[in-house]
Parts: C-alpha cells; structure tokens; sequence
C-alpha cells in the first residue's frame, strides 16, 4: 500500500490502499476527526480514495482482459495480415493502453509525492521494449503486471468485505417513540441524541447502543461477540447496534451517542489495526527506499556495462538494464506482511477477538507466558452455593431456608448466592418475623427466626455468642477452605440445627479447556494474578491447571509481578476484566481484556479483546497470531529468495516476459498464503 512506503505493486496494492483510505473515509465522516493520518496519508490521495466504489476491482479485471485480447490479435496480425502493416500496431497499441493506463496513472502519482514505485519501472519498461521494436513482449510484460495487480486487487478486496459488513450493520433509520405522540415517528439513526426512546420490533437490528426499558427480547450479538446463541434480554439490559432483535418489541432508551456505540468503535479500531506497522514491515521499510535507489543505480550500471562489453548495440544494453529493473523490484517483500496481518485480523474478528493493530498479531505470536486475572476472567466474578452440607439427621433444606432468611437482610455480598440458592431449590423461607438481626464485621450475621437464635458466619461469631459448634461442623469448614472456597456455617443450636454452606466464584466452565489448549500450542507457563486470598487462587489455579499464583495483589503490585515475569525470560501477555487490571494490561507485552461486550476500559486500554468474554477464543488467538508470523517468514524468504534468482538470471539473458512472470507471480504468491488464514481450519485441541 502507499502507506507503507513506496507504492510498490501500485496495480494491485494501489487498489488495495484506495480501499483502505476509503474505509478511513467513511470512519472521519462518522466520528468527526481530522486527526493526522497514518502512514503517511494525505489529502491528495483522499481524494482519489474518496471516489473509489465499494465494488470489487472489475475495471481493473476488464481492462487486463483487453489488454490479452489486443497482444493476442497483435501477434496474429504479425503473421497473417502482411498485407496491413499497421493492424499489429494498431492491436498491441490497445493493449498497451489498456494494460499501461493504470500503471502509468499510479507512477506519476508518486513522482508527484517525490516517490519511486515498481509501476514507473514497468512502464519504462513496456515503453523501452516498443522502443526497439520489441511490441510483443512488452505486451506481455504489460499483460502479467496488470494480471497479477487485479489477482492482488480481488484478493485484498476479499479482506475488506468484512471491514464493510460491520460499517453496513448499524440501521440508517429507526422507529423514535414521542411522549406527544400515540405514534412511532421513522427518522434518521444519526438524528438520534441521548436519552431518546426507539422501538425495535423483531428481526430488526438494534439502532442505536442503549437499554432496555419496556418489554423483553433475545439478542442476537454474534456479529459483536462470536457468540451464535442469542442472549436474553429482560427489562434494564444492554443491548448494542447492529445486532438483531429475535423475538420480542421492545423500547430501547439511548445510552450512547451514535458516534460512540460499540459497534462504531469496533469498525474505528479495525480500521486502525489495517494501518498499523509490525516490526517487520517498519523493518523492511528501513531499506526500502535506498533499495529502490540502489536498483536504479544497478540497471544504470548494466546498461553501461552491457554496451560496452558485450552488447552490440544501445538497444540490446537498454533490455538487458530493464530486465535487470523488473528482476529487483522487491514487490513481493514489500507485501509479505501486510497481506497476512491483514487476513489475521479478519479471522479473529470473525470469531470475537479484536487486534487493535496488525504489531499486537505479531506479538502475540511470540508469547510464551500468559498471566490470568483470577476474578472476572477465569471465574465468573459472582460467587455462587458450591455445596451444602449437614450432619446426618439434618435437613439440608431447612438448613439453607434459614440461612436465607437470616441473609435477606444482610448487605454483604455472600448473602446473595445464598438467597439465590434457596429460590433454586424451593426451601421455604421463614414465615416468622425476623428480630434482633444484627451484621458483625468480618464475622457474620445473626437474628431470631420464630424465637430461634440463628447465626451465619464464622467461627467467631458463634464463639462471641457462646454457642458451641459440634467439632465435625469445625471439621468440614476447614475442609472446605482448603479446597479454595468460603465456608459459612450455620447454626440453629435452639432447634438442633447446624450445617456448612460452601459460597465459591466458580470457574469459568470454559477456563480449564483453555488453559489446556493454550499449553499445547506452546505457552509454557500459566500464571494467576489476584488480589484474593493465596489458599482460594490455588484452589482455583489447581482446578484450572495454571503452573503458578501471585495471590494478595494490588493492582499496582500486578505490574511488578508482570516485570518480573519478564526478568525470568519470556514474553508476557495479561489476561484481565480491563478495569482493577488497567495498569497490568498496559504494561505486559500483550493486555487481552474480557470486552463484556462494549466495556470501555477493556476496548481503551487492550491490545486485544476477546468480545464475548469466552476464554475458548484465547487459544484461537495465539494460533492465529502464530500462523501469521509463521506465514510472514515463508513470505520473507520465498520474496527474498525470487529476487535473488531473478537477479543472477538477468546476467543470463533472462527474457523481460519471464522475469515479470517471476516478479508478478511471486507477488501473487505471497498475499495468496497470507489469504490462506482466512480459510485454513483451526486445529481442534481435542
């Protein structure tokens, strides 16, 4: 692409960054900016971007098709219409305009930008080759370089698409709901403000980012999150433009300005990973321009040296220097990374992974250790009843209602699951009047149910209170903390009731798997970072099969831990929720945030978000990102490898034809196998 220095290949590539200034286009139109392009993009060519269609190359495919079609004729009037001098003229000049418009278009371009492309060597050449007399084979030459620029241009549009699906997902109109009116106005999704009430009806995309405030639905969000189930939707839930409303009408009230709806930001930050430079790319274009140089010298010198020699004649030493051109034009170096980042960005987003830039690929894949947040990100961040349990003779059931009761009250967080529990088992809540309810910091609960003292808690709480807990209650509640959990014991001693209620954050049912995944692909080091208690992280980090835990950490403290992760040999990613873990995500080499689906923090802060908070995604990431680097070294070595044997070959007569055969389909060649990640099946980890 132009942004990547030089133009290079400016028949495909030239199409391929029109693409991509028109899609930047379209994001400074919607969100407003003006802001500094990347890359190098300017005005001048933000006009010639700003006109480009969204259909694929198909000018490009006619015109090389013309351009076969007049060589072909050409050369058959060469030999059958002696009689007409000027038809093989006439035929090869269409085809020289046909196959040379374009390039020569794209040449001056750059000459105007003070910039050398590949497209003034092959014009140069075409032209040299008409010079001596030579029509047919600059027809040819003319031919494969606008055959291999629409390939290249068909193949980078496929790359595109998906950037353009998502920018077409949010509505352009919706169904606004006045007060002053019993009727649903339709208006213009960019008329909308914040605070605005729309109707969604089923099998319509959701306009605008906002909640829902009247009715209940099931949301489609695979276009967001990867996640093909639909996801409920009762009253007070999110929901996110440009996914699909299932079932139900709804009125939706508008939470975020048109501008800053999720789906807006995917489609900027898309947008921003295709203009982003890896490390190998910045290091190819290090070269680039004194390569270019030094090409240009090189053909000087053999046209020089050629004529005098070997060669017995100016024109004979002008071939063998234009040759010498199209052999050493690092097209296909040039777009060894670029075409496969490309294509690695619209894979993971296809399974809800956002790369915020093509370097974070790259990274990735050179990841050896992976750092977990434990609650958020390999939990489920809300703790839940992991067992009951009860001496014999006790029912469990009477046990956990009057917990529940006694927890109604309470403003603690465990007595949440515990509540939640007895709705899920039926257990009868107390009908009688709670009194004496009082709440002990760090302790527990306690109150009197029908006359009956009962206390929720620690041990403390009943030693305060001078009740004795039988030694097998004191037994099991040790046993339960050593696998990691929280044991609440309760305690009726009035009416013979004791038992032990397990409260835990569960594992995510997906985290073990991932982590499993993860090590076969050759992380060779799981590492849980939290602020909870040491014995519950390796209750969980055992569960989960992570090799190490850093427990009792502040957010600040992570960070040190990551630096000394670091300092122990390898490169870290961090895997966290993007709030309590902002600093730990900016400093590893790799932040991977947990998206929920539009949180702000994960999409600000992370260089990769996993959109559907489903760590099953993770391991398709790493393989992604591993295949990437893994296809741009083949790509580096095959380009470097082609310009050398062009190279030698040109001091061995090599045909012009066969050595754009070898420039333009090693080009072709190389954004193919990048392309290949669009399509090539994940392994399955089984």
């Amino acid at each position: 692409m132009h942004g990547w220095g030089m133009g290079c290949c400016g028949g495909g590539w030239g199409h391929a960054s029109r693409e991509y200034g028109r899609l930047w286009n379209i994001a400074e139109a919607r969100w407003g900016r003006n802001a500094n392009r990347p890359d190098g993009y300017n005005s001048a060519m933000a006009q010639d971007h700003a006109s480009h269609s969204d259909s694929p190359p198909i000018a490009g495919a006619v015109a090389t098709g013309i351009c076969l079609v007049g060589g072909v004729a050409g050369w058959l009037a060469s030999r059958w219409l002696e009689t007409w001098p000027f038809a093989p003229y006439a035929c090869y000049g269409l085809a020289y305009l046909a196959g040379g418009l374009g390039p020569s278009s794209n040449a001056l371009n750059s000459l105007r930008r003070g910039q050398l492309n590949v497209d003034l060597l092959m014009v140069l050449a075409a032209a040299g080759a008409a010079a001596i007399g030579d029509w047919g084979e600059g027809t040819v030459l003319l031919f494969l370089f606008s055959l291999s620029g629409t390939l290249e241009a068909f193949a980078m549009h496929r790359t595109t698409r998906s950037i353009e699906s998502l920018i077409k997902l949010r509505p352009r109109e919706a169904w606004l709901v006045e007060p002053s009116s019993a009727d649903d106005r339709k208006v213009a999704v960019d008329s909308l403000r914040v605070g605005d009430r729309v109707r969604v009806k089923p099998g319509e995309r959701f306009p605008v980012d906002g909640t829902v405030d009247e009715g209940e639905t099931w949301a489609d969000e695979a276009t967001l999150t990867g996640e093909s189930e639909p996801v409920r939707k009762p009253a007070g839930s999110e929901v996110f433009a440009g996914t699909i409303n299932v079932r139900g009408v709804v009125r939706v009230l508008m939470t975020r300005a048109v501008a800053d709806t999720t789906l807006e930001r995917i489609v900027h930050m898309v947008q921003e990973a295709q203009a982003q430079k890896t490390p190998t790319q910045r290091f190819v274009e290090s070269w680039q321009r004194p390569y270019v140089l030094g090409v240009l010298s090189a053909a000087t010198l053999v046209f020089v040296g050629a004529r005098f020699l070997h060669s017995e004649d100016w024109s004979d030493a002008f071939y063998h220097s234009m040759v010498m051109l199209v052999a050493a034009s690092p097209c296909a170096v040039v777009v060894s990374s670029p075409a496969v980042m490309l294509s690695a960005i619209a894979r993971a987003g296809r399974h809800g992974v956002l790369f915020k830039g093509a370097v974070h690929v790259e990274s990735l894949g050179a990841v050896d250790v992976i750092a977990f947040d434990k609650t958020g990100t390999v939990t489920e961040g809300r703790p839940r009843v992991a067992e009951l349990w009860t001496p014999p003779g006790v029912d469990a059931t009477r046990m956990l209602g009057l917990a529940a009761t006694i927890e109604r009250r309470s403003e603690h967080p465990l007595g949440v699951p515990i509540v939640d529990e007895a709705r899920l088992r039926n257990a009868q809540l107390s009908a009688e009047p709670l009194v004496d309810f009082h709440s002990h910091t760090g302790l527990g609960v306690h109150g009197r149910v029908g006359g009956v003292w009962v206390g929720v808690g620690r041990e403390g709480l009943f030693t305060s209170h001078d009740v004795a807990l039988p030694a097998v209650i004191l037994e099991q509640a040790t046993r339960i903390r050593a696998q990691g959990q929280t044991a609440l014991i309760v305690a009726a001693a009035e009416a013979d009731v004791y038992g032990v209620i397990a409260v835990a954050d569960q594992p995510r049912p997906e985290a073990a798997d991932a982590i499993r995944h993860l090590k076969k692909l050759g992380i060779r080091r799981v590492v849980i970072l939290t602020g909870d208690h040491e014995q519950v992280a390796r209750g969980i980090a055992s569960r989960l099969g992570a090799d190490d835990v850093r427990a009792g950490l502040m957010p600040d403290q992570k960070v040190v831990e990551l630096r000394k992760l670091v300092d122990n040999g390898g490169l870290v990613a961090m895997v966290g929720d993007g709030v309590n873990d902002a600093p730990a995500l900016a400093a590893a080499r790799v932040g991977i945030a947990m998206g929920a689906a539009g949180t702000d923090v994960a999409l600000e802060v992370a260089d990769v978000v996993l959109m559907g908070d489903d760590l099953r995604a993770l391991p398709l990431a790493v393989w992604i990102s591993r295949q990437a680097r893994r296809r741009v070294r083949q790509n580096m070595i095959f380009a470097f490898g082609m310009i050398g044997l062009l190279v030698l070959g040109s001091f061995a007569n090599l045909p012009l034809w066969l050595g754009v055969l070898g420039h333009e389909g090693s080009t072709v060649l190389v954004v193919f196998n990048g392309l290949r990640l669009l399509r090539e099946k994940a392994p399955s980890w089984k």
